[in-house]
């Protein structure tokens, strides 16, 4: 679909009220196939891929703020008013700006490994990854998250979901995953406080990216929500515990 200017790949599945679900850095729309299996026999799931990433290609400077803005103007682009939106990692931060800058149009908010804004530290990682993959490409990267963004459990019991993440990260566009990591090394944390939509976030104990210390304050701040904790479970929240996520997912939704 052309959304402000530019070509933005986007799946839509099932009918209903509408979902719009955001994946993070290094992933793509794919990140949610478990969810939108079982959201798509109540819902209309509505699955991007952010400019740079996956199928969308990159035409220029990437920021939060433009993230937002593209997700505002799809929704607009498909005549929805407003819709349930949920997101991973990163696409926890669009989330959170979107519903402070355009409250109308977001009615819930899921967030699965919820981030804030990057620590100064993770900030200087970020940075730092962006200049590692162009010079080395993406695989040292892709093999370093293995090791940080799945728990001990997941990598042993579970090679098909590193065989995923693995790929998923060394099929992105070099320069694409680059300037994404350098957007979200320049996040802000949204104003969370004007945020009065129902909120649920999950976050695992083993998450090194969205640790449950740093989520569970951000439930706290946000006023309508609930907070859950996956146990043996690191980043790759909507998969490494997939149908406890649908589950909880559901029941959100149905009540909200």
């Amino acid at each position: 679909m052309e959304v402000n200017g530019k070509a933005i790949a986007v799946d839509i599945f099932g009918d209903g009220t509408p979902i719009l679900m955001i994946h993070g850095l290094g992933g793509t729309s794919n990140v949610w196939c478990a969810q939108r299996e079982a959201l798509a026999r109540n819902f209309r799931v509505i699955c991007p891929d952010l400019e740079g990433s996956g199928r969308s290609p990159l035409l220029g400077h990437l920021s939060i703020d433009g993230f937002v803005t593209d997700m505002a103007t799809l929704l607009e682009t498909l005549n929805i008013s407003s819709a349930h939106v949920a997101g991973y990692s990163l696409g926890t931060v669009i989330c959170q700006h979107l519903a402070v800058k355009y409250p109308e149009r977001v009615k819930s908010l899921v967030l699965l490994g919820p981030i804030a804004a990057p620590s100064e530290r993770a900030r200087n990682g970020l940075l730092e990854r962006a200049r590692n993959v162009r010079t080395n490409g993406l695989s040292a990267v892709a093999d370093a998250l293995i090791q940080t963004a799945l728990s001990t459990t997941t990598r042993a019991t579970n090679p098909g979901l590193v065989a995923f993440l693995r790929e998923s990260v060394m099929r992105q566009s070099v320069e694409g995953y680059a300037r994404t990591c350098e957007a979200l090394a320049e996040a802000m944390p949204a104003d969370v406080d004007r945020i009065q939509c129902p909120t649920l976030l999950i976050t695992g104990d083993e998450d090194q990216t969205a640790p449950p210390q740093q989520s569970h304050l951000l439930a706290k701040a946000i006023a309508r929500s609930e907070f859950i904790l996956l146990s043996s479970v690191a980043h790759m929240t909507p998969l490494e515990r997939s149908r406890e996520v649908n589950e909880a997912m559901l029941k959100f939704y149905l009540n909200n």
